[in-house]
């Protein structure tokens, strides 16, 4: 027992310092001094007989056999969790909690309607949403640290199961009374004539529009660049201009009339999907597994683009 109590010590303390990087943060994070972390570690290498880090300048970073390592790690502390969680469930001795990573297109409108909705069948369970950027989604689901994600995506990723998917189309969205509202369809080279706002560069859909724009050769100057939807929205909201969006999370602002979204048709604009992720070979709590059979049922109805354009 004493022997097995070490290895999980040697464990979670491995983890900490993949998660962070770090022996020092690992350290303050575990309130434990960072010779002994470096201690379990070493032992870990020696009963392992490979090396599990490389020390660089920025941190500490895990070789291959690390990575393998810490993917093992974490199947076996989320699994030691699942149990625990489902006993505990089993004998109404604790509510089950749910954590999703989520993309921020979901976060305001969309997700809470359908949390409200699980929770009249299933009173006992609670949410913990971690509003994160799209390509963070699946590294939360890799570090155990959400159950279930919901983001675009362009590409597979490793480890990751997509429990469902579909196309996310890509709108101009502006206020009815701008002079391109009535317009069934345009380009970003239209959009070149007003004032835009973009999402941040390091996002995916800003990606996707300054491929389209390069292929083109058009020079689309945002005035206004922000990495959170809520300003993008509010600029227009204010009468600043014309932005960008997948029509998730604009369609509550084109359902109340205050916006109206018109389809973008440039070539490369529809290469981003709408997913729901988990880890593949994860066995999800008890809890988390009803609400992702719960998504799973009620995704395909509530992912329908909206008909009405506003105005």
């Amino acid at each position: 027992m004493r022997a097995h109590h070490l290895q999980d010590t040697a464990l979670r303390y491995f983890l900490e310092v993949v998660r962070s990087g770090s022996l020092a943060v690992a350290s303050e994070r575990l309130h434990v001094a960072a010779s002994a972390i470096s201690r379990q570690i070493s032992g870990l290498e020696q009963a392992l007989d490979t090396v599990l880090f490389e020390r660089q300048p920025r941190g500490m970073v895990p070789t291959p056999a690390g990575e393998i390592l810490a993917a093992h790690a974490r199947r076996t502390s989320m699994d030691a969790d699942r149990v625990l969680e489902d006993i505990d469930a089993l004998r109404g001795a604790r509510q089950g909690r749910v954590r999703i990573a989520s993309a921020e297109g979901f976060a305001s409108h969309f997700l809470p309607p359908l949390i409200v909705e699980f929770r009249r069948s299933h009173e006992r369970m609670v949410f913990d949403v971690a509003v994160v950027a799209p390509a963070e989604v699946p590294a939360r689901l890799r570090a155990g640290d959400a159950d279930i994600g919901l983001t675009f995506s362009r590409t597979p990723e490793k480890d990751i199961r997509v429990e469902h998917q579909q196309p996310a189309p890509i709108q101009a969205l502006m206020r009815p009374d701008h002079p391109l509202a009535a317009a069934r369809s345009l380009t970003l080279a239209r959009l070149c004539e007003y004032p835009v706002a973009l999402p941040a560069p390091d996002t995916t859909l800003r990606q996707m529009i300054d491929i389209a724009c390069s292929r083109q050769q058009i020079d689309l100057q945002p005035m206004l660049t922000c990495n959170t939807v809520a300003v993008l929205h509010g600029f227009v909201l204010q009468g600043g201009g014309i932005t960008v969006s997948g029509e998730v999370s604009a369609r509550h602002w084109v359902a109340a009339g205050q916006m109206v979204a018109v389809p973008l048709r440039d070539r490369g604009l529809d290469l981003r999907d709408i997913q729901l992720q988990t880890l593949a070979g994860r066995t999800l709590p008890h809890g988390a597994q009803r609400f992702l059979d719960f998504l799973r049922q009620r995704l395909p109805e509530r992912l329908q683009p909206s008909r009405r354009r506003g105005g």
